[in-house]
């Protein structure tokens, strides 16, 4: 049960904070723009591929490819951050956290 409610935990979390971010779409002009938005997305699936299923094996180049997947979005211009409030943000870390903790060990630790 607790996992459960966890995973729910982290979920609202991404709700709070992905109210403020819009990906946009739009005609690509030059060839590099396509192909860092293609980058993008295959260093995104790539990262969270290997942090799921290889943790042991592929954990540290998981978070690497994350990395590099954020860094060519913001590159390739497809990403508008609107701002947030302190609060909102607050409200989102703080139900991450404790999803997590529920979601690994089952209980919430201050």
């Amino acid at each position: 049960m607790s996992t459960i409610f966890g995973l729910a935990l982290i979920l609202v979390s991404i709700y709070f904070l992905g109210q403020n971010i819009i990906f946009t779409t739009h005609y690509y002009s030059n060839w590099w723009q396509k192909t860092s938005a293609t980058a993008s997305v295959l260093a995104l699936i790539a990262g969270i591929g290997s942090l799921t299923f290889w943790r042991r094996e592929m954990g540290n180049f998981g978070w690497i490819f994350i990395a590099v997947g954020i860094i060519l979005v913001f590159l390739n211009s497809g990403v508008i951050l609107r701002s947030t409030s302190l609060w909102t943000f607050f409200v989102a870390l703080l139900a991450f956290a404790s999803g997590y903790q529920l979601l690994t060990s089952g209980r919430i630790r201050f």
